[in-house]
């Protein structure tokens, strides 16, 4: 910690601190993230989600019933300026392995986006497959993302508004490939949690000076109505994210998730499950051989036999 805090700020980060491990092994639980003998490749940016992140799971590395190894891992993509001896140093007294990747990402990004346009896509898509890479090399059976239950919700709105798709990050997600398998022991924990952790912990925060530069992002102005949803709304993203835990292909319209094209009645099955039986009108009471109106309402009252009134 960069500095004393005070009692109140210690049962503060105890309390976060019991929070986010709780949220964590529960994800890890309910999605099988880690399992005895993995050998789990922590990827860390410098930002304070992996900062939180990796402490998290070395807090529940020495409480788990089962044996995994962390390997922490950070990708020095060479921007300008970036502060090379601080994460070393953050990891040396941690006692954890670790590696610095060095590779200059930055340049190939800077050379393919024209200027004032979004670099995050092509900047993670060179990041992950150096990540890939590297996991295999050093025999990761799990790569594990700092990414947080926000990031999530984002990531699903972003794909709605400008992609078109119900898509968003799952908390265990297999490579294409087949050959890695990427988990996110964040998925349950809420990034306002994670920060005041992050700052109360006094990680060594490094900003990411390639995108966190720009303005106007997609991602951002999603973030911005959701903090002003949480803000007006308080338990509204709490329930976005039970909904997204708790789809039904069958109330939807996406054919490849559900055949509709196949789906038939069956009619001689009896009416069950929607109403209590005692409420159906009683249509065997009821004649329907010609127009007119049925007053249902009647032909419920067992001394009615007809509504129908022959000419």
């Amino acid at each position: 910690m960069s500095e004393e805090l005070t009692a109140k700020q210690v049962t503060r980060m105890s309390k976060l601190q019991k929070r986010l491990r709780t949220e964590v092994g529960r994800a890890i639980g309910d999605y099988n993230m880690i399992e005895d003998g993995d050998r789990v490749m922590c990827c860390l940016s410098g930002g304070k989600d992996s900062y939180a992140m990796l402490d998290i799971l070395l807090n529940l590395q020495k409480r788990a019933p089962i044996k995994f190894e962390i390997v922490a891992v950070n990708l020095d993509q060479k921007q300008p300026g970036f502060p090379e001896d601080i994460l070393p140093a953050y990891l040396d007294t941690l006692g954890v392995a670790y590696h610095i990747l060095e590779k200059d990402t930055y340049s190939i990004v800077k050379d393919k986006i024209p200027e004032g346009k979004t670099t995050c896509s092509l900047c993670s898509r060179l990041r992950r497959g150096t990540l890939y890479g590297f996991a295999q090399k050093i025999g990761a059976t799990k790569i594990a993302l700092g990414h947080h239950r926000d990031d999530i919700i984002e990531t699903m709105f972003l794909n709605m508004f400008f992609a078109g798709k119900m898509k968003a990050m799952p908390p265990k997600l297999l490579s294409d490939d087949g050959a890695n398998m990427v988990i996110r022991p964040l998925a349950y924990s809420r990034e306002k949690d994670i920060a005041e952790y992050a700052e109360l912990k006094g990680f060594p925060i490094i900003p990411c000076n390639l995108c966190g530069s720009q303005e106007n992002l997609k991602r951002a102005a999603v973030k911005d109505m959701l903090v002003q949803w949480d803000l007006q709304h308080p338990g509204r993203i709490e329930t976005i994210f039970t909904a997204m835990q708790n789809t039904s292909p069958s109330q939807g319209v996406d054919r490849e998730q559900f055949d509709f094209l196949s789906l038939t009645r069956d009619p001689d099955a009896p009416m069950s499950g929607q109403v209590a039986e005692s409420d159906l009108p009683a249509f065997d009471f009821v004649d329907v051989a010609n127009n007119g109106h049925i007053n249902l309402d009647a032909a419920a009252r067992i001394d009615v036999v007809s509504t129908y009134t022959p000419e």
